[in-house]
């Protein structure tokens, strides 16, 4: 979650999604099971799988927010501009363990994204 508490337009640092990403970063971390990898390593196979994704800035007015995908790569940038920006990036767990296969009525939205990057080739 992203939450803007300022006015953030493109001179103010917005955080660079890369769309679409999440996709790119469930195949990739689908070999390590449910134990996953280490967060640097899992930062490095984000980078170079999401590479050639598009660059999308969370620009807006205090008060948005942004729901973001766990998997979904995103970094910050340079202020280019001389008015301060206030926004947070409280962390929100999931309730339990991801559930990834059977019916994918019910799934979470989530849950329905990691099914779909786990399907689709990449």
């Amino acid at each position: 979650m992203l939450s803007l508490y300022s006015e953030v337009g493109t001179d103010d640092a917005p955080t660079r999604i890369r769309v679409g990403s999440h996709l790119d970063v469930t195949a990739g971390l689908a070999p390590t099971g449910p134990e996953g990898m280490p967060g640097l390593e899992a930062a490095v196979l984000a980078a170079e799988a999401t590479a050639s994704r598009p660059v999308a800035l969370a620009t807006g007015d205090p008060g948005d927010v942004y729901l973001c995908h766990p998997f979904l790569t995103h970094a910050a940038q340079s202020v280019r501009s001389n008015t301060p920006r206030v926004m947070a990036q409280p962390p929100l767990a999931p309730n339990g363990p991801f559930i990834l296969d059977g019916p994918d009525d019910g799934c979470s939205p989530v849950e329905s994204a990691i099914r779909r990057g786990l399907s689709e080739p990449g």
